[in-house]
């Protein structure tokens, strides 16, 4: 169902200045090119300010310096993205989920779920499982035993919680996510593989968001951990033990091998990998396709990705790259037929 919501209220959920009708009616949000005369819009990046101007909008959050320039009705608030975020929720159609277990769902019987609670269908809880007030678990999830779900937590349609997987206060978990599989450990003795059992568990702080199909092994002796407000998008891969530090955040695809211990406020972009065994110091990004082979001490941004180029170019580069060994032994020749022939001089190459 469609909310509809006046600016006079937007403006003091926000605590914004409104410039423009309070009782103007709003009923979504739209980008400044699609909205119409009954939506929301925002300008957060510069370059999209050249839409003000035909911008059919019902209101725009603006920042004090550009509003002073928009004829329309505007909401001015110090950082117009935050303002957004912030109100996107008032007008998020997700459906809310009455409380209440559906008959098809087969809980323990020595699991508590509280009354506040709303279990879908098909679910399975299992024993010792606690589930805490406010939380949603939607169709076909799967509880296993000693799990722990802190209350206000929203979990999707086919999220499977191994046991001894504890989850803290308003995590949200997307569908196909897998917490407490078994972590990839085994002992080589002679070529052949032998299964190490994994009997740790994972435990997720609060406010964690995990996309779709994102998996997170259990830990191998101790937990795996994800800090408070850490956010995972979808399919990456967190493997036993691994720590994640507070208000991280990983884009898709990003593998982290066993027993890394990532910082706070760190940012992987899409695609990252790191070895096992390894550290990465607070307040560190990876740009999208950094492939991380030792421990990062020092904050600020990392590279190691290789950066588009026209196919042509990309081949010539890559043929040097596989002369680079020729061209450095040639050079060392070089430097020493010029040293022998200026004994007295500092031929030597600095590189």
């Amino acid at each position: 169902m469609t909310a509809t919501i006046k600016l006079g209220q937007l403006a003091e959920i926000l605590g914004a200045t409104l410039r423009g009708d309070p009782e103007k009616e709003i009923t979504g949000l739209a980008t400044l090119q699609e909205a119409g005369p009954a939506q929301l819009s925002f300008l957060a990046n510069p370059q999209y300010r050249k839409y003000l101007t035909d911008c059919q909008a019902g209101a725009v959050l603006l920042k004090a310096a550009d509003a002073e320039a928009y004829a329309g009705d505007s909401l001015v608030v110090p950082d117009p993205y935050m303002a957004y975020a912030r109100i996107s929720h008032q007008f998020d159609p997700k459906p809310k989920a009455p409380a209440g277990v559906h008959p098809s769902a087969v809980v323990a019987a020595d699991a508590f779920v509280d009354p506040m609670a709303s279990i879908g269908a098909f679910v399975v809880i299992e024993s010792g499982a606690r589930i805490g007030a406010g939380v949603t678990i939607g169709a076909q999830c799967f509880i296993g035993a000693r799990c722990e779900i802190g209350e206000g937590g929203w979990l999707a349609p086919r999220v499977t919680l191994y046991h001894d997987v504890r989850i803290g206060k308003r995590v949200v978990i997307q569908s196909g996510a897998v917490l407490g599989g078994e972590g990839f450990g085994f002992a080589n003795q002679k070529g052949v593989w032998h299964k190490i059992a994994q009997i740790g568990g994972v435990l997720v702080g609060d406010d964690v968001e995990i996309g779709v199909n994102t998996a997170i092994d259990r830990g191998a002796l101790a937990d795996t951990i994800i800090g408070n407000g850490v956010k995972l998008d979808n399919q990456i891969q967190i493997a036993h033990n691994v720590q994640v530090g507070d208000h991280t955040a990983m884009a898709a695809c990003c593998g982290i091998s066993g027993s890394t211990k990532i910082g706070k406020h760190c940012m992987l972009a899409g695609g990252v990998g790191l070895v096992g065994h390894i550290e990465i110091c607070d307040n560190v990004f990876l740009t999208g396709m950094t492939m991380v082979t030792h421990s990062i001490t020092e904050p600020g941004s990392y590279s190691s990705g290789t950066a588009m180029q026209p196919a042509a170019e990309w081949r010539k580069s890559a043929a040097r790259i596989r002369q680079l060994d020729d061209i450095a032994r040639r050079l060392r020749q070089l430097e020493k037929r010029v040293g022998d022939v200026t004994p007295d001089a500092d031929a030597s190459s600095e590189g």
